[in-house]
């Protein structure tokens, strides 16, 4: 929801080059995230949360504070929505009032994380990229395409090339153009981009949880796709509407209809639809804003809770069995199999390893869902009977019972926190940019800690904490070299050099740190200290819903134990990690050194250059459209189908062993014939 918004403001502030680098910034970290996404699902194939990592390899220490990294994150991007969403709704809802947009609010993050769940969020966001996208149509064909435009300047490209080639651009652009490439300050976006979206992509446990559900194949598909459909939104949306801004501007002889704080806010967008497409415009665009909160907020709401319950109170306040080694079965206690195969302990006797069965061949289970499913059952709270899942299930029951209060309880603090954050006058950029500062030297501890079997808590923690303090120094001292010094404190801390400082500054001092220290406390010595390290994380998994359950087709066909070793989920998702490198080095590659060297070569675009170009962006858009509004359901309809088989299937063959064991008895039936009366002996 705030990049949708954010990047309306683009195109005024820094031309066609602005939007351009600013989807280049966030596409970088989309590219790279399959790479994380491939070795997290082989290595943790049981992890829900990135937290659930640094637990286990790392212990408290580093839990605890990355736990409130975590929750620093997921509050900044909570507060981003807030801003976003009151900008929105009242621009374009006459006399809301600041309690009244908060209402609003709660009301769709609290209801739909209740009711909707993770599994539902799939769907509203598809049809909240649909209504994007037909948005986005809607303003090519009314800003580009619209012979009857009652605005003079407005429905044709020349026409507006005419008027936004004499307006006067910034300052950092070529010749003072808006539509030139070579924009030194839409460039520092783009860097600066690269490490504010690092932050929300991997430090944000939202992000994570529906990545997380993702098979990795499918995952990393769908991240190359996403991140080709993303460029589309900034490079046309905010490049259409921002021109179509210029313009109305232009021939109102005005340089700018809104102040900067507005253009901040994101009212570029609603402006515009409200001015050329009347109160159907304003509609459309609330309508898009209401859809992408929902799904937007209630995913910070299910991440917040998620943290609190399973990372806090299952973890600290209240475990299912206290003092739990990582090597434990958490059901009996006892060392599991594959911990002591995996370590050599060979002098371990069998009464002291886990002999748990497995939920998936546990017949008292399978007793106590069918018994569950009785009506005489309906209402009433579940009571299970296996001497091994059973009790762990009830746990779980309550944990889920918890969760719910807490999305009840954080919906609520929504108000308050509201209420706080408006009256302290911060504003959309402030909070996007400086709230990144703090959370950017998260991004590199997590990313170690899945990538390097080296990285140590000391390290971790090291370097999260020096990144965090030397960060902030560093933006604090590049904002005071402005005009009013840390005295313009909301205005000084945002400028460009400012938010640079502090973002290189962070990452490199977190990424140094976690190197440094690691590199002397470690103590992987030998390849088998390597593999008892990612063991840790192997060892991540729910009793009650095993993770080579979820991958049963994907390891069709191998042989193994408990569980399949590192090699067998090595080479089973080898494919996948082939196509998250190459394909990511090939977007990154396009996006950010062909496509903007090419069009760097030209110092300001004649007409026919900026026909071509904004032709380019149209004929993009309406591709991902395209393949946004078919391909999801084609999917759905193509899974649906291969179920459906596999049920028919299992029904036939399940229908003739039915047959066949009917036609045994009636052959044995009629070859012998059993007396009651004869002796056993004589038969």
């Amino acid at each position: 929801m705030t990049n949708i918004i954010w990047t309306q403001r683009l195109m005024p502030v820094n031309g066609i080059a602005g939007p351009f680098w600013y989807a280049v910034g966030i596409m970088a970290n989309i590219f790279i995230f399959p790479i994380f996404s491939v070795q997290f699902k082989t290595r943790a194939p049981g992890a829900k949360t990135y937290l659930q990592i640094i637990h286990a390899r790392f212990g408290k220490s580093a839990h605890v504070i990355f736990c409130i990294f975590a929750l620093i994150t997921n509050l900044v991007i909570m507060i981003g929505i807030l801003l976003a969403g009151r900008a929105t709704i009242q621009s374009l809802t006459k006399d809301a009032s600041d309690e009244f947009v908060l209402v609003v609010m709660a009301t769709l993050f609290g209801s739909y994380s209740l009711i909707g769940g993770i599994g539902t969020t799939f769907y509203v966001s598809y049809f909240n990229a649909c209504l994007v996208f037909i948005l986005l149509i809607v303003f090519v064909v009314k800003i580009l395409h619209n012979s009857n435009s009652t605005f003079e300047s407005i429905g044709n490209v020349g026409k507006m090339y005419d008027v936004i080639s004499c307006v006067r651009g910034p300052e950092e652009n070529e010749q003072f153009s808006y539509i030139t490439f070579r924009s030194g300050g839409a460039f520092l976006y783009g860097v600066i981009e690269v490490f504010v979206s690092s932050a929300v992509t991997y430090c944000d446990q939202a992000s994570w949880q529906s990545r997380i559900a993702a098979k990795p194949v499918q995952g990393v598909w769908g991240f190359l796709l996403a991140g080709l459909m993303w460029f589309s939104i900034p490079s046309t949306m905010a490049t259409t509407t921002g021109m179509a801004y210029i313009v109305l501007s232009a021939e109102n002889n005005v340089t700018h209809f809104l102040d900067p704080g507005q253009i901040d806010q994101g009212l570029v967008t609603p402006l515009v639809a409200e001015t050329l497409l009347g109160s159907a415009g304003g509609i459309l665009v609330l309508t898009m804003g209401a859809m992408a909160l929902m799904s937007t907020g209630s995913g910070e709401v299910m991440a917040i809770s998620s943290i609190i319950v399973y990372d806090i109170y299952q973890t600290y306040l209240r475990p299912f069995r206290k003092g739990l080694k990582r090597s434990h079965c958490v059901l009996c206690g006892k060392t599991k199999k594959q911990t002591v195969a995996a370590t050599y302990a060979n002098d371990i006797g069998r009464d002291s390893l886990c002999q748990c069965r497995s939920v998936n061949r546990c017949h008292h289970c399978s007793d106590d869902m069918r018994r569950l499913k009785l009506p005489t059952n309906f209402g009433l709270n579940p009571s299970y009977q296996c001497p091994t899942h059973g009790k762990y299930r009830e746990y779980q029951d309550y944990l889920i019972e918890f969760k719910n209060w807490c999305i009840v309880w954080i919906t609520i603090g929504i108000l308050p926190l509201g209420l706080i954050i408006f009256e302290t006058g911060i504003d959309l950029n402030w909070i996007f940019y400086v709230g990144a500062i703090i959370t950017i030297p998260c991004f590199p501890p997590v990313m170690l800690s899945i990538l390097w079997v080296k990285a140590t808590s000391k390290g971790l923690i090291t370097g999260g904490i020096s990144g965090l303090l030397l960060g902030i120094t560093a933006t604090l001292i590049a904002a005071s070299l402005y005009e009013g010094g840390l005295g313009n404190f909301l205005i000084n801390t945002v400028q460009d050099y400012a938010i640079l400082a502090g973002t290189i500054t962070s990452f490199g001092a977190s990424l140094t740190g976690c190197i440094i220290v690691s590199l002397v406390t470690h103590d992987i010595k030998t390849d088998q200290h390597a593999n008892n390290e990612w063991q840790k994380m192997y060892n991540i998994d729910n009793p009650l819903n095993p993770w080579e359950l979820y991958y049963k087709e994907e390891l069709k066909g191998l042989h193994f134990d408990t569980k399949p070793t590192f090699e067998q989920m090595s080479m089973t998702f080898r494919k996948a990690k082939l196509t998250a490198y190459i394909g990511g080095a090939c977007c990154i590659i396009l996006f950010a050194v062909i496509i903007p060297g090419i069009m760097a070569t030209v110092s300001v675009m004649n007409e026919m250059q900026f026909t071509v170009w904004v032709g380019f962006t149209q004929a993009w858009a309406v591709v991902m459209a395209l393949i946004v509004i078919i391909a999801p359901p084609a999917e759905e309809i193509m899974r649906i189908r291969k179920q459906w088989r596999q049920n028919r299937e299992q029904i036939n063959i399940n229908g003739c062993l039915e047959e066949k064991v009917n036609l045994t008895e009636v052959h044995c039936n009629d070859k012998v014939n059993v007396d009651p009366q004869q002796p056993i002996a004589k038969l």
